[in-house]
Parts: structure tokens; sequence; C-alpha cells
């Protein structure tokens, strides 16, 4: 009797202890639980903080539109901001070797007349101040695009329509600045560039490549890659009107390109060459003296046309160019882009490209 006592009670003893055991394990889980909860909540709420820093243009849209408005005293995000949005896709890098969708020889003809309503409507993805950006993949670099000019408007039409086009089948994000000089003294080429380059890292720091174009002049094969590279380029080296060949070894006119460290590297363009003449020449020099070499493409792509036209009023050749062009040495660290004084007069975003009137002053006298 006493022995199936004992049994019983170790029976009862071992189901009490099995429950005991049972309503710890229960609990265990019941706590992690709701532990588990309250960490889910406190780290969305932390998080808030950074998701914010990491969209900076989403404050930014906001001082837009409120100017004057300041940020709430407690500091907490509003509501409708801490949903997440939609990530935006990662596109893949832009081809370094010649994007496909290049033609190769273009056909180019200056007789049909070309509206600017006509130029806009074939290039719809170009934005308000003449500003692209691929849509399908990301440039290694932001060129910007910059043009002497003064009362050639009915060839910058004629550059617009074909240029766009190319540089957009070439996957470039770029901008295009008129630089337009004011009034009617000699012209001075090489001095607009310098302000160009400066005016255009003002609106975007971004700026890594700069090409340097005359108005009159286009490219006649698309695979003229407008891009920068180790060494400053020579796109123009086979225009027609020398017959399609270089006409010197030495010849740095017409369209080029440097990227921001080169053009820093030569103090960027002479200030000093008033009127035709001479400052490719110089600039040529400035790259040799410091040790870089021309880039230049196969003579087969690198062929130009150019809008055929009389020279203009106060542009006559510059009789002083060949002594300066001797002296680059000398001039180039005290005259250049750390020395240029001019003053904007008007900064114009139009649909395909961005004017920029502004006055340089006159040649000395003398």
């Amino acid at each position: 009797m006493s022995r199936l006592l004992g049994r019983t009670l170790e029976r009862v003893c071992k189901a009490v202890l099995l429950l005991c055991l049972l309503h710890f394990l229960v609990a265990v889980i019941l706590y992690f639980d709701v532990y588990a909860q309250h960490l889910a909540f406190f780290s969305r709420f932390s998080a808030r903080g950074p998701a914010r820093a990491l969209h900076p243009a989403a404050s930014s849209t906001t001082n837009c539109s409120r100017p004057n408005a300041t940020a709430p005293s407690s500091g907490l995000p509003e509501a409708s901001s801490a949903r997440p949005g939609p990530m935006a896709p990662v596109l893949p890098p832009c081809p370094d070797s010649p994007p496909p969708g290049l033609v190769g020889r273009l056909l180019i003809e200056f007789t049909t007349p070309m509206p600017l309503e006509r130029v806009q409507r074939e290039n719809p993805g170009v934005l308000l101040g003449g500003r692209y950006t691929p849509p399908d993949c990301t440039p290694a670099q932001t060129v910007a695009v910059i043009i002497p000019f003064r009362h050639r408007e009915h060839h910058l039409r004629y550059w617009l329509h074909y240029l766009h086009p190319i540089l957009r089948r070439q996957r470039l994000r770029y901008g295009i600045y008129v630089i337009n000089q004011h009034g009617e003294d000699t012209f001075n080429r090489a001095k607009l560039l310098n302000v160009g380059f400066l005016e255009a890292l003002k609106e975007d720091a971004t700026y890594d490549c700069f090409i340097f174009s005359d108005v009159d002049l286009v490219p006649m094969d698309d695979r003229n890659l407008y891009r920068c590279g180790n060494q400053p380029r020579h796109f123009a080296i086979a225009m027609d009107k020398f017959g399609f060949r270089l006409p010197y070894a030495g010849y740095f006119g017409g369209v080029s390109g440097l990227s921001k460290a080169q053009f820093l590297r030569i103090n960027g363009f002479p200030n000093e060459y008033w009127g035709w003449g001479g400052e490719d020449d110089d600039i040529f020099n400035r790259i040799s003296l410091t040790g870089m070499k021309i880039s230049r493409p196969d003579i087969s792509i690198g062929r130009y046309r150019m809008i055929k036209h009389d020279r203009d009023k106060h542009n006559e050749p510059n009789p002083q160019r060949f002594t300066k062009i001797q002296n680059t040495k000398l001039s180039m660290k005290r005259d250049g882009i750390a020395s240029v004084r001019y003053r904007v007069l008007e900064v114009s975003r139009q649909p395909l490209f961005t004017n920029i009137t502004v006055d340089i002053g006159r040649p000395p006298r003398g």
C-alpha cells in the first residue's frame, strides 16, 4: 500500500513539474513577442530622422515653396513624410565605348529654314536651360557646352537643331550655355569662354567636362564623342573650310574640350586676345607648357561643316596676336581664369539653352 502511494505521489509531482515548465515556456514566448513588437515600434520611430537626411531634395523642395518657413519646434517629421516613398530605380552606367544608337556619318545642310519652335518639338526631353540627362543610364561625366556668341541667332538655330540629337544619342548629361557679349566693342572669344566656365559651375558645381564650341561648326559624325579624357581633346580637326584636313599640327581651334582639372591647370584661357585669331594657339601653348598633350579623333570622324558667313563687324584680325603667342610662357600665370573680370547683365533660361549676357569690358587703348 505504501509503495502504491509513493508511485502516485511521484507521478503527481512530475505532472506538476511538467505543468510549471509549460507555464514558464508560455510566459517566455509571450514576453519575447511583446518585446519584439516594442522593438519594431521604436526602430521605426528612430529610423525616421536618418530617412530625412538621406533625401535632402524633399526638404529643399519645401524650402523653395516656402522660403521663409521654419522647422517645427518639436523636430518630429510630419505624418505624411513618415511613409516611405517608392525607391528610385538604380540605373546602369552609360557605356564608355560608343553607345548603341549612334548613326555615324550625318548629312548636314543649312538651307532648310530652322525655327526654334521646330527644334524644341524635336527635343522634348531637353529641359529648360538646355539641360538633359539620359533616362536609361548614369553618365560618368557632366558636360557643359560653352558657346561664345554675338549676333549669330541664325547659326544658333542650326547648331541646336543638329547638336541636341547628337548629344542625346551619345548618352550625355549636359547643359548648353550661350555666352553673349554685350555691346559692339571688339569681340573676345577666349574671355567669353572663361566666363562660360565660371557661370556654368555657378549653376551646377558637378560639371567636370567643358566643351568649347564655335556656333558655326556642326560635327558630321556622331561618333565624335563630346567627352573629356586624360588629355585635352580637339574635336574639330577636319573642317570643310580647310579641305577636311588639319591646317597645321598646333591647331586647336573650333571645338575643344578640357576637364575641369585640365582647365584650371592651364589657368583657363587668355583674356587679352581682342579680335580674331591667336587665342587658340595660346591655349595650345598653355597645354604644352604644362606637360599635357592634345588628343584627337580619327580624321574620318572629326569632320565638321562650317556655316558660311562674312567676318563679323568688330572682330577684325588682332594685329598683336603673333607677339602675344610668343609670350605665352610669361603671360599664362597672370592672365587667365584667375584674373578674368566681367559683369553678368542677364541670365535667361530658354527651352533649348541658357543665355548669359555679359559685359566683358573693352580692349586696352594703344
